[in-house]
């Protein structure tokens, strides 16, 4: 059993979008057979009086869910995301996120997961959609931040961010998260799994989580993008939160059918502490 390392995952479930019954088996074996410490999703329906679809996935696996609606669509039925986790989940909440008037709403599922060498804050979120609202992105990534700043201190395990943020690598709204840019305030700095590890290699593609060789992608006729993200705030002065490998997962389809219109996105991160080399 690994306990240096914490095993992540990011996937928007695309809702119940397609044939949701065969994609359901599809995306509970694919992620289990990642053998992930933790899972972020997005695009998870609630449903009255039923199990939301993160309980569904769930199903069987003895994962522990935590399920956070961000749109009320109507009916008691709600758009959000969740956390699965193999460990305890502790702190669960909701996080606020401002969003553009007459626009559906975002928020971030936020648990600290008390695995070894933990616990470590997780926050899951699913920024708005439309190409042309970058400045509604902006607006949402300095909100996460904000919470990642009062609810994980630099003196304690790295926090990580996974989530569809619905924007291109060199998107001012990434760039903020890497350091790149302050949008106008004070900066801050996380790590892109992909861009640190798997992306340094020049044979390793671009890493397209939303790509239009999946059909449900490209129905909507967009370009093929890098969208999906799992960030963390590292390497520390321990050493603790350095991505040490990251992959697409969940790309390929079984009898026609694919588990999402998106990839999934699972990295490896540090989590123990660790001496640092020798000169």
């Amino acid at each position: 059993m690994r306990t240096d390392l914490l095993r992540v995952v990011t996937l928007n479930i695309w809702n119940r979008q397609g044939p949701w019954p065969e994609r359901l088996g599809l995306i509970r074996d694919g992620l289990a057979a990642l053998d992930a410490d933790v899972i972020g999703l997005q695009e998870v329906l609630g449903f009255p009086g039923l199990p939301s679809q993160a309980d569904e996935i769930a199903a069987g696996t003895g994962w522990r869910v935590h399920h956070v609606p961000a749109w009320h669509i109507g009916g008691g039925l709600t758009f959000g995301n969740a956390i699965l986790s193999r460990h305890p989940l502790r702190d669960a909440g909701s996080l606020p996120l401002p969003s553009p008037p007459d626009h559906d709403t975002r928020t971030v599922a936020f648990a600290r997961v008390d695995a070894p060498h933990g616990p470590f804050p997780v926050f899951v979120t699913h920024l708005t959609f439309q190409h042309h609202l970058s400045s509604a992105r902006c607006a949402q990534v300095r909100a996460l931040t904000d919470h990642v700043k009062r609810l994980a201190p630099v003196d304690g395990p790295p926090p990580i961010l996974l989530g569809d943020f619905n924007a291109d690598p060199d998107a001012d709204e990434m760039r903020f998260l890497r350091g790149l840019t302050p949008l106008g305030g004070e900066s801050v700095y996380f790590a892109d799994a992909w861009l640190a590890t798997t992306g340094q290699d020049p044979a390793a593609g671009p890493g397209w989580t939303y790509d239009r060789r999946n059909p449900y992608a490209l129905r909507s006729r967009e370009p093929s993008r890098r969208i999906d993200y799992v960030y963390v705030r590292g390497p520390d002065r321990h050493l603790r939160g350095e991505p040490l490998a990251a992959r697409v997962a969940l790309d390929q389809p079984r009898d026609g059918v694919w588990p999402s219109d998106h990839f999934a996105v699972v990295a490896d991160l540090q989590v123990a502490v660790r001496p640092h080399d020798p000169y």
